[in-house]
């Protein structure tokens, strides 16, 4: 059993989190922010250099914090 719980922790502290907020720590959820012109057009710039999405880029530098 220890095995098992050492093997598949993430899954398990996952299915945690779900019973406490009722929401998956990798669900996908949309929400509304505002931006400035500027920072838009840097993300677009860097959309259109590295092939990733808008999200992927900002979720991103988040998760480094």
């Amino acid at each position: 059993m220890k095995r098992i719980l050492e093997k598949y922790k993430g899954l398990f502290d996952a299915l945690k989190e779900y019973d406490e907020t009722r929401e998956l720590p990798f669900q996908r959820k949309r929400v509304n922010i505002s931006l400035s012109v500027r920072t838009i057009k840097k993300l677009k710039e860097l959309k259109k250099k590295t092939g990733r999405s808008v999200s992927e880029i900002i979720e991103g530098r988040i998760e480094k914090y």
